[in-house]
């Protein structure tokens, strides 16, 4: 599929570019050294219109098209991969979920907002004893006259217990099939209902600055037209929202390559060892050069995905180029840290050096919206593989 960016989509990267460059980047440092969630910066991110790119205009959005999104967070991870996954969390997994398949009620109620960036929301899937085998979700919601009564806990979950989090979508089991298969629809319950608790913040490897937490649900009470979508429709409807998030992720870890990149580049280029910039040795010349490779397979993965989302391609296609980007770009972004941080020698392990932050920053890329085991099984069984 032949696709190019346009002078719109160039001159948008220039803004996001410039408010990356400007906001976050004089102070990404001292916040992932203290996990600080910059809420205010979220905020300007809103008011930027970042939140409302793909959200309809009558709630607030732009009607932007997909490709937009994902030159958002592509910009935003060359600074700090927290703040790209704050938007693409905020959008694929807080908002798109209500703007596909909510009510007329529930999209007025919540998304105007969402889509302001004045709130954010989080989606419930993973469990302590469900990651990948989303389908074994233990999370109970049993209708009790006109209320859901939830009980269950999650984990891993993004922007979740921020002061601004208005809401988490959850996934639960609501009932058994006939033939024996739990019945899991989505629900929503808001911030500050009773017996809905986020927990305290994980100690994590990277995403310092991003807002994680598990939540726990004991006998939480939301009312019955808080169900978001068809009832026992939920694990589907998670599983179409996550083919859009793979694009993403693999526009964050572009974000994540090219930044590499670009301090290679000026690293060994100013690094002088017996006599001369170390970029002149081909051990370091020739890494950095498989680094512009990484980044030009990434983004041509990457925004052919986006392409074909925009073009309305749906189905088995779409969903094995997004897992097909998804894969080579986590990986190669993972790789490309390795390299940045073997380019800068010693100086590559102190966190006094963005490429350190880098580095933790990556794996997991290679987890979040489906590991890599997941991706390699779903474009197996695109090919007509049998694999289990």
């Amino acid at each position: 599929m032949d696709f190019e960016l346009s002078r719109e989509h160039e001159d948008f990267r220039h803004v996001v570019r410039s408010f990356a460059n400007e906001r976050i980047a004089p102070h990404v440092a001292q916040w992932d050294k203290d996990h600080h969630f910059p809420v205010d910066v979220v905020r300007a991110m809103g008011d930027l219109g970042l939140f409302g790119l793909t959200a309809p205009e009558e709630f607030g959005g732009s009607g932007a098209d997909f490709t937009s999104l994902c030159i958002a967070i592509e910009e935003l991870g060359r600074v700090d991969q927290s703040m790209g996954i704050t938007l693409e969390a905020g959008v694929g997994l807080g908002i798109n979920p209500i703007q596909t398949f909510g009510t007329a009620e529930q999209k007025e109620r919540w998304l105007p907002d969402l889509v302001a960036g004045q709130a954010l929301a989080g989606f419930g899937l993973t469990e302590p004893g469900a990651g990948s085998d989303a389908g074994a979700t233990a999370t109970k919601a049993v209708l009790d006259g006109d209320e859901w009564v939830v009980d269950g806990a999650k984990q891993f979950i993004t922007n979740s217990g921020s002061e601004i989090t208005s809401l988490v979508t959850v996934t639960a089991r609501t009932g058994t099939r006939a033939d024996g298969r739990p019945e899991i629809s989505a629900i929503v319950v808001p911030s500050g209902t009773p017996g809905f608790v986020a927990e305290a913040g994980y100690d994590k490897l990277g995403w310092h600055i991003s807002d994680t937490h598990p939540l726990s649900f004991t006998g939480a009470r939301v009312p019955a037209d808080h169900l978001l979508g068809e009832r026992g429709r939920g694990y589907a409807q998670f599983l179409a929202t996550l083919d859009d998030g793979r694009v993403a992720i693999s526009a964050l870890a572009l974000g994540l390559i090219e930044a590499c990149l670009e301090a290679c580049v000026q690293y060994a280029g100013e690094r002088q060892t017996f006599g001369g910039p170390i970029g002149r040795k081909q051990g370091v010349a020739f890494q950095i050069a498989d680094l512009k490779v990484m980044a030009d397979a990434t983004r041509a993965l990457t925004y052919q995905a986006a392409a074909m989302k925009d073009a309305g391609i749906t189905g088995a296609r779409f969903k094995q180029a997004a897992s097909v980007a998804k894969l080579y770009s986590s990986e190669a972004a993972v790789t490309a840290t390795r390299v940045a941080t073997q380019v800068f020698g010693g100086y590559g392990f102190m966190e006094e050096y963005p490429v350190a932050r880098f580095y933790r920053d990556a794996k997991i890329l290679e987890i979040g919206e489906g590991t890599s085991e997941v991706q390699r099984m779903l474009i197996a069984r695109s090919l007509g593989l049998p694999v289990e």
